[in-house]
């Protein structure tokens, strides 16, 4: 079955980017002149995605209002003949069909998922990505799962490496090579010891997901507390369902953090064609 939508939940608070996030979402902060959400969704379409479904929280107006039409601001780039924006932002409206729920309480990351159930045909294979993880590469990195998803038709998780003293702030799986890139996982651990990781290849934040891993989360309810992905692939990995990693061809910005997201800004900066020169001079001219 073809993957024709995708998940994105955007309900998290952005501590980390406090105080720029007290009055806007982490998810709409610029990289360059678009808002990280945008790189994601364009990533989606670009890879035949068709329909977006936000998970949203308080405080999340502006990502509807951005994916929205603004009468107010295109009638104003039209009167002041700015064609080339104007075109920029109508596109942005017709990346595909938009929809938006809501996450009442921050119940984790698997709850974000099961809160988009209803909008998922029962026996649909459905695309996650989640806000932090741009991935700079030709072909888009969900694609590249998409394409895994294809020929065994189970759920699969993005990977790539760290360093080994890293692994304990990730998601790590116990890998068996298929081929280049592709593993079957064996095992799924949570933030583990350096000493216990069993790779050092790590979970990033985009998933295809299968009806049996919403079955999972489903059955998470009755834990108590928060309803965590991880949690639902430990648990079929227990069953013997087969779950794949891919490690994606690309460059990966964490734009959780702020160090990755300088990068993510520096090296989008650096492909811009309105800043890239002056952009790569003013690096080449800096004395550190």
């Amino acid at each position: 079955m073809k993957i024709k939508k995708a998940i994105m939940p955007v309900a998290g608070s952005g501590t980390r980017f406090l105080p720029a996030t007290k009055a806007q979402p982490k998810e709409m902060l610029s990289v360059v002149d678009k808002p990280v959400i945008q790189y994601l969704v364009e990533e989606a379409v670009a890879a035949g995605i068709e329909e977006i479904i936000f998970v949203t929280g308080r405080g999340k107006r502006a990502i509807e209002d951005h994916f929205d039409v603004s009468f107010e601001l295109e009638d104003t780039l039209e009167k002041k003949d700015k064609k080339e924006l104007l075109k920029k932002v109508k596109e942005i409206v017709k990346l595909a069909k938009f929809s938006y729920v809501r996450q009442p309480k921050p119940l984790g990351d698997g709850h974000a998922i099961l809160c988009a159930r209803h909008l998922i045909s029962k026996d649909e294979p459905v695309a996650v990505l989640f806000g932090d993880d741009l991935v700079d590469n030709k072909i888009p990195a969900i694609k590249q799962l998409m394409d895994v998803y294809e020929k065994y038709g189970d759920p699969v998780i993005a990977l790539t490496r760290v360093p080994k003293e890293d692994v304990s702030k990730f998601g790590v799986v116990d890998p068996v090579k298929l081929s280049n890139r592709t593993y079957e996982i064996k095992k799924f651990v949570e933030k583990p010891k350096i000493k216990e990781a069993p790779s050092n290849l790590i979970a990033v934040g985009k998933y295809i997901i299968t009806p049996e891993v919403f079955e999972k989360l489903e059955k998470s309810q009755n834990d108590g507390g928060e309803i965590r992905l991880a949690n639902a692939f430990i648990r079929m990995l227990k069953n013997n369902q087969p779950i794949y990693g891919y490690e994606f061809k690309g460059i990966r910005y964490d734009c959780g953090d702020k160090f990755g997201f300088i990068q993510a800004i520096i090296q989008m900066g650096l492909k811009h064609p309105e800043v890239k020169n002056k952009l790569r001079k003013y690096l080449k001219n800096l004395k550190i």
